[in-house]
């Protein structure tokens, strides 16, 4: 038996121009360009210029728009448009971008890609034709980095299935032996054992007694250099202080990635500024890059256009589709309108505040002067949601006399000092930075050391923040650290 039941459900909407803003406002002016034309291409009502005074027609136009804006039948669901990834909203220089933000192109530098390169030299070989499938098909394997981490084996089976061709281990190791003498030096490894024996056997002298010493460390004593084990090294291989020194930093000279100076088609994207930051004496001004305030208006010929149809007979269904297309142009021009220059205000309002909060840092560039801020302090401060802050903070940048800036750069945790005051965990970064760049390379220091050196200096920090601190600031263990 079936039922007919009433039930009431709360949800939020936002209408396309509440979805207009959210897009624009995630741009970065370096595309805020390219988005504006591609609206000029599509929408004839929409013109660059100054915007002229209202007339009696455009007036008639505005009431029109007020009385419909917010009626739109196609409202999307929030959840579509609001699903930030913004880490619990603390920024943890993570990188988040939006997203439901559409892939964008960024500039491409055009070059030959490290493939085709190898390729190309593979054509100087005397290989018959089977031998150049072969050939190919290792070449095809080779990864970014310039290694071949698939097995050998199942690189045979490929060119049985996929290419019909027999072979054997000896053949297709012969022929890997032969792409491995292309340049660059060490391509087509199978690890890095391999490529820095390959790169000292194709020295200039490789029968210079360092190179020889290099390549017996390599061989016989390779698990002893990765964790950096001198001392059985000299014992083993029966070298002095000197010539272990010699080696060891013959070694670190060489290319553990030899496929990575030769990416073609790298992605370049470059940082243009959204704001600019001058300092007059003390006083600091924020002021909009020039691309994000492009004057824009309704074109006129449009309103006058819509004026004369609406007053007409709309008997006629042609003559009511031409009023519904032109008014639903006029709508979507004084949309975007709208849109750019709220975005405008909203990022003014949120980099002013940001100023405010990190005023000390941006007198004097010091990074240790910034403050703990998360984006919920922002938020707080302009009156809007965390989401909004998220959008601006992910996709922005401030150019000042120190330097351009990131904004998700400003927005950093707090660690407690002893005197019961916060401070940024920037600051505290670039303490242990200047700790470890003054420590003795011989002995270098352990973490327990590090956090002993940073509790004496007030900051309250636990050994594994310190180990996390030290991973994003890209320092190996202190093991790691030894120099001879």
């Amino acid at each position: 038996m079936q039922k007919l039941n009433l039930s009431q459900s709360l949800s939020q909407k936002l209408s396309p121009q509440q979805i207009q803003f959210i897009k624009l406002l995630q741009v970065p002016t370096a595309e805020l360009e390219s988005r504006i034309e591609e609206e000029l291409e599509i929408n004839p009502a929409l013109e660059e210029g100054k915007e002229e005074e209202p007339e009696a027609n455009q007036d008639e136009y505005e009431d029109n728009y007020e009385e419909d804006a917010g009626h739109d039948d196609h409202d999307v669901n929030l959840d579509d448009y609001l699903d930030d990834e913004y880490g619990g909203y603390k920024m943890q220089g993570d990188g988040n971008y939006n997203a439901d933000e559409e892939d964008r192109e960024m500039p491409i530098s055009s070059g030959t890609s490290l493939h085709e390169q190898l390729i190309s030299q593979l054509g100087f070989l005397k290989l018959d034709d089977r031998q150049k499938i072969i050939g190919i098909q290792l070449i095809g394997s080779i990864e970014n980095d310039g290694y071949i981490r698939r097995d050998l084996d199942a690189i045979i089976n490929d060119l049985a299935f996929s290419q019909n061709i027999e072979t054997d281990f000896d053949e297709l190791e012969e022929i890997l032996r032969k792409i491995q003498t292309f340049d660059p030096a060490g391509i087509a490894s199978r690890n890095l054992q391999e490529c820095l024996t390959i790169q000292l056997e194709r020295k200039e002298h490789p029968d210079d007694p360092t190179v020889q010493h290099a390549l017996i460390i390599i061989h016989d004593c390779f698990e002893e250099f990765t964790k950096k084990h001198y001392s059985k090294i000299q014992k083993k291989c029966n070298l002095t202080d000197e010539e272990t020194k010699d080696a060891v930093n013959l070694i670190t000279k060489l290319n553990p990635k030899p496929g990575g100076a030769s990416e073609g088609l790298v992605r370049t994207q470059y940082i243009i500024p959204d704001f600019i930051l001058t300092n007059n004496n003390g006083k600091m001004e924020i002021s909009l890059n020039s691309r994000n305030a492009p004057e824009l208006r309704i074109s006129r010929s449009y309103s006058e256009m819509f004026d004369a149809y609406d007053k007409s007979d709309k008997k006629d269904k042609k003559l009511k589709d031409t009023v519904t297309f032109v008014k639903q142009k006029l709508d979507s021009a004084k949309w975007f309108i709208d849109a750019i220059k709220q975005r405008q205000n909203t990022l003014l309002r949120t980099m002013e505040a940001i100023l405010m909060y990190q005023k000390e840092f941006f007198l004097d560039g010091d990074e240790t002067n910034l403050r703990p801020m998360i984006l919920k302090d922002i938020a707080e401060r302009i009156d809007m949601d965390i989401s909004t802050v998220s959008r601006v903070a992910n996709s922005k940048a401030i150019q000042t006399e120190f330097g351009v800036y990131p904004l998700k750069y400003f927005f950093s945790e707090g660690i407690s000092t002893d005197s019961g005051e916060d401070v940024s965990n920037r600051e505290v970064k670039s303490v242990l930075q200047t700790m470890v760049d003054a420590e003795d390379k011989k002995r270098p220091l352990s973490d327990d050391k590090l956090v002993k050196m940073l509790n004496k200096k007030g900051y309250n920090i636990a050994r594994r923040t310190v180990a996390k601190y030290r991973e994003q600031l890209q320092i190996p263990v202190a093991r790691l650290r030894k120099e001879l």
